[in-house]
């Protein structure tokens, strides 16, 4: 996993420090300065955060499960709940679409979401159809387009944490409200003009991260059959371990697949599914445990491609998953 930090020092007048102080003196610069990064973090190194002595220095908690229920049978301490559908509704009849700016930005904050905070986010995991990871990266996904730099998914969510012995919390937390930059990144995300931009140009790739079949069109699901011309299929699961989708693969175990896929660092890639949480996991770990650099996020997905222009926009059924 791609770690980057940046320390800046400004010239300063030469001091005679015994070199004890000086080596102690350097580790608290490099503490200090440490640059906020999205990434994942283990269940572990999330528990000595959450107890942290100092209440103030602790991260943000959330719990993206969309069952409220498996909230109330336990979760991570400290944890606020926030489901991860509760950022999205109907929006000229087309379903599941992201809410608003300033609503989304309204809930948020709600929620604790703070631009000076860490944050930890998480929901549960085990073996497929269990998508619980969708909506964690979904909401890491809106964090960081509304400027939060410094995000972890709890690697494995709440079985791994269960796993490894740690006492889920029953007691509700509620965070106090948080504070977002009035500029975040509309850059992550493209729109439909976008990728029809992107299709077919050298040096571009649109990947769709749902089940082959519903790429291929064998599904009951979909207003209309198939996939966006020109994409690439790559189910977001690749990348996962089979017996919990909450964990992530490391690089090393994919990387020559994404390679032989045609998912490569010098691409501008678009990911793309159903309705945006499957490609939210394509984007996390392109661009924050790959370290892709021109990874974007077609938010409104195959469900408002289908139905755009009188559900003229050309669509293609059949296809084989890519880099297999």
């Amino acid at each position: 996993m791609p770690i980057c930090a940046y320390v800046h020092f400004h010239p300063i007048q030469p001091m005679k420090l015994p070199r004890p102080t000086l080596v102690v003196a350097l580790i608290s610069v490099l503490a200090t300065h440490a640059i906020a990064a999205i990434g994942v973090i283990s269940p572990a190194d999330a528990k000595k955060l959450i107890e942290n002595p100092d209440a103030k220095k602790r991260p943000i908690v959330l719990d993206t499960r969309g069952g409220y229920k498996d909230y109330f049978r336990g979760h991570l301490p400290t944890a606020h709940h926030i489901n991860f559908d509760t950022l999205r509704g109907t929006d000229a009849g087309v379903p599941v679409q992201y809410l608003p700016d300033d609503i989304t930005r309204t809930l948020l904050t709600r929620a604790g979401a703070d631009a000076n905070r860490l944050h930890l986010v998480y929901a549960t995991g085990a073996e497929l159809p269990n998508d619980e990871i969708l909506s964690t990266t979904m909401v890491v996904y809106v964090l960081e387009k509304f400027g939060v730099k410094d995000i972890k998914i709890v690697d494995g969510g709440f079985a791994e944490w269960k796993k490894q012995g740690f006492e889920p919390a029953r007691d509700y937390f509620g965070n106090p409200a948080g504070t977002l930059p009035k500029k975040g990144n509309p850059g992550l995300k493209a729109n439909v003009d976008d990728v029809q931009k992107l299709i077919g140009k050298p040096g571009n790739v649109l990947v769709d991260a749902r089940p082959l079949n519903e790429f291929q069109g064998d599904d009951d699901v979909w207003l209309r059959k198939g996939h966006i011309p020109g994409a690439i299929s790559f189910h977001w699961a690749r990348l996962m371990e089979k017996d919990n989708t909450h964990k992530f693969k490391p690089l090393d175990e994919v990387k020559a697949e994404l390679e032989k896929a045609g998912i490569t660092k010098d691409k501008n890639i678009i990911a793309y599914c159903g309705t945006s949480r499957e490609g939210s996991l394509l984007f996390f770990y392109l661009k924050h445990v790959a370290g892709y650099p021109n990874v974007r996020l077609y938010e409104g997905a195959w469900k408002e491609y289908v139905w755009l222009k009188d559900k003229s926009l050309p669509a293609e059924t059949g296809g084989e998953a890519a880099g297999k």
